[in-house]
């Protein structure tokens, strides 16, 4: 006789210990940098990551890592020069190259013995990348998104990761984007297809 599916149905089931990893999405430098809540988003993520850690929760990196021009799609190139103002290759200037200062992942929440990093070239956590399979061989259930944009890879990997069957759960203050505006509406159509919630109430939960 097949079983009913386990349902969490408070937010303390869903961020439980022991099913529960955090993500960080592309904190690096050059993102950072220009941010609209710079201080703040700084603040409230290292106070998640400080928790997490305390917890044993897993904690993953994202670093945005370019493919090529010569193995990068034409679509991409294209918004890379729309986004730069550019119009052609000839002058669309290097963007995260590994190694670069801009590349690297912001000094006050970088990453420690343990935890994960994975190099990518997408929107999605989910593409290029063996992130689904960690998952499901440690037994995770819920993801902790944070990170940076909000109304880009942190809304494609949210959607990707409901997609799959995971709780995915969008910590709105440590999350952000260049753009406020954007940021903002992004969170309103997040909380239709995912979790929203503050960091404190996750915190509040693991004590």
């Amino acid at each position: 006789m097949k079983k009913n599916p386990v349902v969490y149905k408070t937010m303390r089931e869903i961020v439980e210990l022991s099913h529960t990893a955090l993500v960080l999405w592309d904190v690096q430098d050059a993102l950072v940098n220009v941010i609209f809540n710079r201080q703040e988003f700084l603040l409230n993520l290292k106070s998640l990551v400080d928790a997490a850690r305390k917890h044993g929760i897993p904690v993953i990196y994202t670093k945005i890592t370019p493919l090529p021009f010569d193995w990068e799609s034409s679509f991409r190139l294209y918004m890379q020069m729309k986004r730069s103002g550019v119009d052609s290759l000839d002058k669309l200037r290097p963007f995260l190259q590994p190694g670069s200062p801009e590349s690297e992942i912001n000094s006050e929440v970088k990453p420690m013995d343990g935890d994960i990093v994975l190099d990518k070239h997408t929107a999605s956590i989910f593409i290029g990348t063996h992130f689904e399979n960690l998952m499901r061989n440690a037994g995770i259930t819920t993801i902790l998104f944070t990170g940076i944009s909000t109304e880009f890879g942190i809304s494609s990997s949210a959607r990707d990761a409901a997609n799959r069957g995971f709780y995915p759960v969008v910590v709105e203050d440590c999350v952000s984007s260049y753009n406020r505006d954007l940021h903002e509406a992004a969170l309103k159509t997040l909380t239709v297809m995912s979790i929203v919630v503050p960091s404190a109430e996750i915190i509040r939960e693991w004590e």
